[in-house]
């Protein structure tokens, strides 16, 4: 078989740095940055590393003409839309919010499919459960975008899939999400401050979520379907911390409800995994243990 031309954006954030050296193996694949490779922002050393084996165009999302000139520039048949913001501060200003994930997202769209525009054949977009109650500025903004995409599906018949993927965890995640943020300490030997703790959500390793959307790819599937990212198990906050102060055995201990909770964070979240299963054959292999043990002897975490 011939190797897929794959476009990614959001090639710098933290499920691609996983992906990207994942999808090189069999696929052409060419990252779409904001910014030339070797300005002030760089790529990633996990990107870097497979620097000669990728193409990269540029261009900023927000700008269609941009954003439709660069899809032109490298042709792909099958793209993978992972940028956004506000993953990680879901409260940011809605103006921004609008603008990158909204409005980004929809420039990416048409340019993936109208007009005289690439012969693409999927468009895969990262979606998050918070759409589903839409409780923060960053899950309203990606629910509205999510929006425009099944209409265009729905009217149009463009191949656009979704894949909502859980609490995602791993190497090189952001320092201050949590699992980074908790195991630092309890590597310390110091307390950990915490909310109270009793959010249930689905943990799942990014190795599993990258595999996921390598499933994803290629399938044959109604345009306008999602799969859920998820192992089908919910596991709560509170429960995760104490995990890693057990694993690590340093001292220290987390202290639930130091913190106020967020506004708005829903009980429970988990994926249907029987369903994502019958969708595309896959399914998380990396259990909780093996995930946290395997970050807590990461000497680089």
């Amino acid at each position: 078989m011939s190797r897929p031309r794959v476009l990614v954006t959001g090639a710098a954030g933290f499920i691609a740095r996983t992906l990207v050296p994942r999808l090189v193996e069999h696929a052409d694949v060419t990252l779409l940055l904001r910014e030339k490779f070797g300005s002030s922002r760089t790529l990633p050393p996990q990107l870097s590393q497979v620097r000669a084996r990728v193409e990269t165009v540029v261009a900023d999302l927000r700008d269609y003409q941009l954003t439709a000139h660069a899809l032109r520039q490298a042709r792909p048949e099958r793209v993978i839309h992972l940028a956004a913001v506000g993953v990680s501060d879901p409260f940011l200003d809605v103006n921004v919010a609008l603008a990158h994930n909204v409005i980004g997202t929809l420039n990416l769209v048409r340019a993936c499919f109208e007009g005289n525009g690439p012969e693409v054949q999927q468009l895969i977009v990262a979606r998050t459960p918070g759409e589903c109650t839409a409780m923060n500025i960053y899950a309203a903004s990606k629910a509205a975008a999510w929006s425009f995409c099944q209409m265009y599906s729905n009217t149009a018949g463009w191949p656009i899939h979704g894949a909502m993927i859980y609490q995602a965890y791993g190497s090189d995640q952001p320092s201050h999400m949590l699992i980074p943020a908790a195991l630092r300490m309890a590597k310390s030997g110091e307390d950990f401050p915490m909310t109270s703790g009793a959010q249930k959500k689905d943990w799942v390793h990014v190795d599993d979520v990258c595999a996921g959307i390598v499933s994803l790819l290629g399938t044959d599937l109604p345009p306008g379907t999602t799969v859920e990212l998820g192992t089908g198990i919910a596991t709560s906050v509170r429960e995760i911390v104490e995990q890693l102060y057990a694993i690590v055995g340093r001292g220290g201990r987390p202290i639930p409800g130091a913190l106020l909770d967020r506004p708005g964070e829903e009980t429970e979240q988990y994926a249907d995994a029987e369903s994502t299963a019958t969708q595309i054959g896959w399914r998380a292999a990396i259990s909780l243990t093996e995930g946290l043990t395997g970050l807590a002897n990461n000497p680089s975490q």
